[in-house]
C-alpha cells in the first residue's frame, strides 16, 4: 500500500467547495499551457485577462482567432468571449488580479539544464505591478525544484511596496496532453497544489472549485465521461509539487522508452511488441497506457523535462542512469527508422521519400521534437529527396523548419506519387483509414516504414515495416487471415489479405 506522506493531503469524495463570487485572474504567456488555462477558467465562470508581450498574437486572439491548434479550443474560446480579455501590458493586467499564473516557456539549455529567463522576466513585471492586496502567484510552468522560492525572492526584490504576507507563491503543474487538452482542463485526475502558505491554497482550492465539484455545465463537444465523478486534490510543500510534474513526465518518458527496447529484442526473438504490450499492459500495477512502441516519444515535454531531472541530480552530485537510458533508447529509435529503410534501399542518395505526419503526435501542430523532423534532418543529409504531408502541421512547419528540405504534398496521394518508399511518423486517423491499396498505386517501390504500427493489413506488394513486429511471410496457400479483436475472433473481411498481418493490439 502507497503511504502519503504527512504533509501531503489527497482529497477525494469532500464536501463541495462553494465559490461566492468569480475570482480576477491574469494568465502571463499565452503558448499551449496559458491558452488552455485562460480560455477554460473563462468558462468556469471566473474573469479573465490573458497577458502576452508578442502583439500579433494577440492581436489574434483579440479578434477570435487562435495560434495553436487544439481540437475544441476554438469552441470554448467563443463560448467563454464575455468573460476574457487579452492584452500586452502588465500594468493594465496585475494590479486587480486575485490570481496570477506564469505560464511561460522554459526551454532546454545545451546542458539539458531548463532556462529559467522566461520565468524571471515575467516574476520581475509581475512584482512591479503588484497593488499592495493578497495576491496568489502561480508557477504553470514545468520549473525545477526551489523555483518557487526563487520566485518568491524576485517578489520580494521588485515589488514596489513588498508585502510578506500578501503575495503568495504556488506551484500548480499541469498535466495536459496536447490533442485532449480540453478533456484533461474539464475532467483531470488530480489537481496539485504546492505551497508553503495556506491562504494560498484556500484561494486556488476556491479558483478550482467548480472543477473539484463538478459543478459546471459541460460543453456538448467534450461531455463529461461516464463514471466520472472528481479529481483528487492533492495538497503538498512547495518543493513537492515541483517535483511530481517532473517525476511524472519522466516516468511516461521512462515508460515508453521501455516499451521501445523490448520491441527491438521481440524483431530479434520472433515476438510481436503488441501481443507482449498487451499481454503485460493487462496487469494493473502496469497498465496498458504508453506501451504503444514506435519512433519515440518527442513533444515539448518528456525529453526537456527528463533532462531537467537529470541535471538537477547532477547538480547535487546525483546520477540518474534509468533516466539517462530512457533517453538513449528514444534517441536510438529516431536512427532505427533510416536503419529500416537503408535495409531495403540500401543507398538513399536520389531516392524519393514521402513522410506522412509532421506534428509530433496526431490532433496537434506541434512541431517540437517531432520524429518527423529528424527523420526528414537525416534524409536531407544522404541525399534523399523528402515529401512531407500533415493534415494541420505544414503551415507551422512552413515557419519553424525552413532550415529543412522538403516539398509539401497537399494530400497523401501526391506525397506518395513516385516514391521509393513510404514512411508514417505520426499517426493520425486519417492515414489509418486510408485505402492503402489505392494510395500505393502511383509508387515506384512499395515500401512502407510505418513507425507508429497502425497498419493492420498489409497493402497488397507492399513490403511493410513496423516497430517490434514479425517480419510478413508469403503464405504458401491462399487463407483467410485470421484476427482477433479484444480477445474475440474476428471473421475475415471479403477480399483479404491472405498473409497474416504483422500489426497488433494498438493501446
Amino acid at each position: 500500500m502507497t503511504q502519503v506522506p504527512e504533509n501531503t493531503q489527497v482529497m477525494k469524495g469532500t464536501q463541495p467547495l462553494k465559490v461566492t463570487q468569480p475570482l480576477r485572474v491574469t494568465v502571463v504567456g499565452t503558448g499551449y499551457v496559458g491558452l488552455g488555462t485562460a480560455i477554460m477558467l473563462a468558462y468556469l465562470g471566473h474573469s479573465v485577462v490573458g497577458l502576452d508581450v508578442d502583439q500579433a498574437k494577440v492581436e489574434m486572439l483579440r479578434s477570435g482567432e487562435l495560434p495553436i491548434y487544439e481540437p475544441g479550443l476554438d469552441q470554448l474560446l467563443l463560448d467563454s468571449r464575455e468573460r476574457i480579455e487579452w492584452t500586452t501590458e502588465y500594468e493594465a493586467a496585475i494590479p486587480d488580479a486575485d490570481v496570477i499564473f506564469i505560464c511561460v516557456g522554459t526551454p532546454p539549455n545545451p546542458d539539458g539544464s531548463p532556462n529559467l529567463k522566461y520565468v524571471a522576466q515575467a516574476a520581475q513585471s509581475v512584482a512591479r505591478n503588484l497593488n499592495g492586496k493578497t495576491q496568489v502567484i502561480v508557477n504553470k510552468s514545468t520549473v525545477p525544484v526551489g523555483t518557487g522560492d526563487w520566485v518568491a525572492r524576485i517578489l520580494e526584490e521588485h515589488a514596489r511596496d513588498y508585502h510578506a504576507n500578501r503575495y503568495l507563491v504556488v506551484s500548480n503543474p499541469e498535466f495536459l496532453r496536447e490533442g485532449t487538452a480540453l478533456y484533461d482542463s474539464l475532467y483531470p485526475d488530480r489537481i496539485v497544489l504546492g505551497s508553503d502558505r495556506q491562504e494560498g491554497i484556500e484561494r486556488m482550492k476556491a479558483l478550482y472549485a467548480p472543477l473539484i465539484d463538478q459543478s459546471f455545465t459541460p460543453p456538448s463537444y467534450v461531455p463529461r465521461p461516464d463514471g466520472y465523478t472528481r479529481p483528487e486534490l492533492v495538497v503538498t510543500a512547495l518543493s513537492s509539487a515541483e517535483m511530481i510534474k517532473y517525476a511524472a513526465n519522466a516516468f511516461l518518458a521512462l515508460k515508453i522508452s521501455f516499451a521501445n527496447e523490448i520491441a527491438g529484442l521481440c524483431e530479434r526473438v520472433g515476438a510481436d511488441i503488441g501481443e507482449v504490450a498487451r499481454g503485460i499492459g493487462s496487469d494493473q500495477r502496469i497498465g496498458p497506457r504508453f506501451l504503444s512502441a514506435g519512433a519515440g516519444w518527442g513533444g515539448s515535454c518528456f525529453g526537456k523535462d527528463t533532462s531537467a531531472l537529470i541535471s538537477t541530480g547532477l547538480e547535487y552530485g546525483y546520477s540518474m542512469p534509468i533516466l539517462q537510458a530512457a533517453i538513449e533508447v528514444n534517441t536510438r529509435q529516431r536512427s532505427l527508422i533510416i536503419s529500416k529503410l537503408q535495409t531495403h534501399l540500401h543507398r538513399l542518395k536520389g531516392k524519393r521519400v514521402a513522410v506522412l505526419g509532421m506534428a509530433f503526435k496526431p490532433n496537434t501542430d506541434d512541431l517540437r521534437d517531432a520524429p518527423a523532423h529528424d527523420t526528414i534532418a537525416r534524409l536531407n543529409e544522404l541525399g534523399a529527396t523528402v515529401v512531407a504531408h500533415d493534415p494541420v502541421a505544414m503551415p507551422r512547419a512552413r515557419r519553424e523548419w525552413q532550415h529543412l528540405q522538403y516539398q509539401e504534398a497537399s494530400s497523401v496521394q501526391e506525397a506518395v506519387r513516385g516514391a521509393d518508399a513510404v514512411i508514417i511518423a505520426t499517426e493520425w486517423d486519417e492515414y489509418r483509414a486510408l485505402d492503402w491499396n489505392a494510395a500505393l498505386g502511383g509508387m515506384r517501390q512499395r515500401l512502407v516504414i510505418d513507425t507508429r504500427n497502425i497498419l493492420t493489413v498489409r497493402p497488397d506488394g507492399a513490403v511493410l515495416e513496423q516497430i517490434g513486429k514479425r517480419q510478413l511471410v508469403q503464405a504458401e496457400a491462399q487463407v483467410p487471415e485470421v484476427r482477433f479483436s479484444d480477445g474475440v475472433l474476428v471473421a475475415p473481411a471479403s477480399g483479404a489479405d491472405p498473409l497474416l498481418s504483422s500489426a497488433g493490439t494498438t493501446l
